[in-house]
């Protein structure tokens, strides 16, 4: 499919099937908008991989028929991709204030700055590009300025979500208005792509206003240092935990520098303005620890930052017995082993720790059941398309949507084309898509040769050979081995003796052709470490002529 025809087409290149990585393209009549260009963190897959970028190869082939990238809000996930990937795409970004502030700093530390066009939207105006008609929706996250997108089409209008809860006290922002979506919802919605994250929650998410008692009972109670974790970007837990610093009669000091990038520029925005004055790490030390309060990054066990390096004591900041940690977060899964060091670490230092699975002081910042019957009730869309969820939260999304009165729903993956209209939705095509790594300051392909001989060289190991011959392919001195990653500590001058043995044995009788002797060596020597390990190590060959 090279152009969107008479038509209203939906297509994920990320953010469905997985949590991360939103990418979501609407097309009509011949040109294309994007909403989102998010990143995923790196597992164990990913050996040296800290980011995972999605492959745009689909719209960067048609990037002419890109209207502009509309953005819903500034967590990572959403928005982290820009400074890799929006250049090639050549076409205006579109913000709210606050999250405009987020992606220029990236820009800017990446020198694109002057190169990508940011644009400042107004909650309520409406953008025209092409056919589109595009306007943000507030709604509460755990991020200021969360908005949905309205987006207006000769096909009817669509409600992308974004991340999204109810939230009557939110603490930063305005409510969502409920009378705002119901015209909506009156004035006729074709279909809703929406959050499908906590669709297996029974109960609301609970309001942001809800966790602060919770959080200075326990702060007050203290008589020693306390450190808070939570998500950097989450300026609403900021603004409380300001305000529990002040009521306990503490003083703040941050440690992340995300932290101090989301209160710089949430104060350029007209947030955090009673923010108390913070601290540096010298002065924080100086105080007594009953008078100090930390507000730390790495409540996910990122082993850079600050939180893990306070725990294994290698930070300026001290913690030790008697202090308190409080994990005002929720553990992301297949963060568990990293959370688990960084919680072990600290209690090896007899240092309290509170999670939120013992005291109220954190909530979600996506819907639970409640919230998605109250709001698809507003909204009466016609079509509900799960996104944001691993395939079992949208499954269970379009179930429940379907319980709940929606007329149509439908499962898709990243790269099914899906008609919205006419006669939607329908799966009628398939796209290509993938993942990129950011490898140090390099994009490859997340399954390439890079990436897989480093998942080969991680489980097996790594070889080395190097040989000289002369011009009839005869060994000039003995071979050199060397060994990483493989397993004979104790027997190791024996491997390196008969491996030595094992190519000299190869060469005897061995092609002329280089290519050919190269790969009978490494096959000699694999064969021999493999009879010594169980394991198959990648070999690498080098023919020295002498």
């Amino acid at each position: 499919m090279t152009k969107p025809g008479d038509e209203l087409l939906f297509l994920a290149l990320g953010g469905s099937g997985e949590i991360g990585m939103n990418v979501n393209l609407y097309g009509c009549r011949g040109k294309w908008i994007m909403a989102d260009l998010g990143v995923s963190f790196a597992d164990a897959n990913y050996p040296g991989i800290d980011v995972v970028l999605p492959d745009l190869a689909f719209i960067e082939e048609r990037a002419d028929d890109l209207l502009g990238l509309v953005i819903t809000h500034g967590h990572e996930d959403h928005i982290g991709a820009i400074p890799y990937l929006a250049l090639d795409l050549g076409v205006p970004i579109y913000a709210t204030a606050f999250t405009a502030g987020l992606i220029r700093e990236k820009l800017s530390e990446e020198g694109l700055a002057d190169r990508v066009k940011v644009k400042i939207v107004k909650v309520g105006e409406t953008l025209k590009l092409g056919d589109f008609t595009v306007e943000w929706v507030p709604l509460a996250h755990s991020i200021p300025e969360m908005n949905a997108l309205l987006i207006g089409t000769p096909f009817g209008k669509i409600f992308h979500t974004g991340d999204w809860k109810l939230d009557d006290k939110p603490v930063i922002g305005e409510p969502a208005s409920a009378d705002a979506l119901k015209k909506i919802g009156k004035d006729g919605l074709l279909a809703l792509l929406g959050d499908s994250t906590n669709v297996f929650n029974e109960q609301p998410s609970g309001s942001e206003s809800s966790v602060k008692a919770d959080l200075e009972r326990f702060v007050g109670e203290a008589d020693r240092r306390v450190l808070i974790t939570t998500f950097a970007s989450n300026a609403a837990r900021l603004q409380t935990l300001g305000q529990v610093a002040v009521a306990t009669g503490r003083q703040v000091c941050v440690a992340g520098r995300s932290l101090d990038r989301i209160i710089r520029i949430a104060k350029a925005a007209g947030y955090l303005l009673d923010f108390p004055p913070t601290v540096d790490f010298d002065a924080a030390m100086r105080l007594p620890p009953k008078e100090l309060m930390i507000i730390a990054t790495g409540g996910q066990g990122e082993a850079r930052a600050a939180l893990s390096r306070i725990a294994h004591d290698s930070h300026k900041l001290k913690l030790t017995e008697g202090d308190t940690v409080l994990f005002s977060s929720k553990q992301i899964p297949g963060n568990e082993e990293a959370i688990g060091i960084v919680q072990n670490a600290l209690a090896g230092r007899n240092i309290r720790m509170v999670t939120e699975r013992q005291a109220h002081i954190h909530v979600s910042g996506h819907p639970g059941r409640p919230e998605i019957e109250q709001l698809y009730g507003w909204l009466k869309p016609e079509i509900v398309i799960p996104v944001h969820g691993e395939r079992r939260h949208m499954a269970e999304h379009a179930r429940f949507a379907a319980s709940i009165g929606v007329p149509r729903t439908l499962v898709q993956s990243n790269g099914d084309m899906v008609r919205l209209a006419p006669e939607g939705p329908k799966i009628v095509g398939r796209e290509r898509t993938g993942r990129l790594v950011l490898d140090g300051d390099v994009i490859l392909a997340a399954n390439g040769t890079t990436m897989n001989d480093r998942r080969k060289i991680a489980a097996n190991g790594l070889v080395s050979v190097a040989v000289a011959l002369d011009k009839g392919n005869r060994a000039k001195g003995r071979p050199q081995v060397a060994l990483q990653g493989i397993p004979v500590e104790e027997d190791r001058e024996d491997f390196l003796e008969e491996t030595a043995e094992a190519v000299l044995d190869a060469l005897e009788g061995a092609p002329r052709d280089e290519a050919k002797l190269r790969e009978t060596v490494r096959l000699a020597v694999r064969r021999r470490a493999t009879q010594w390990t169980g394991k198959k190590p990648v070999v690498d060959v080098m023919l020295v002529r002498v």
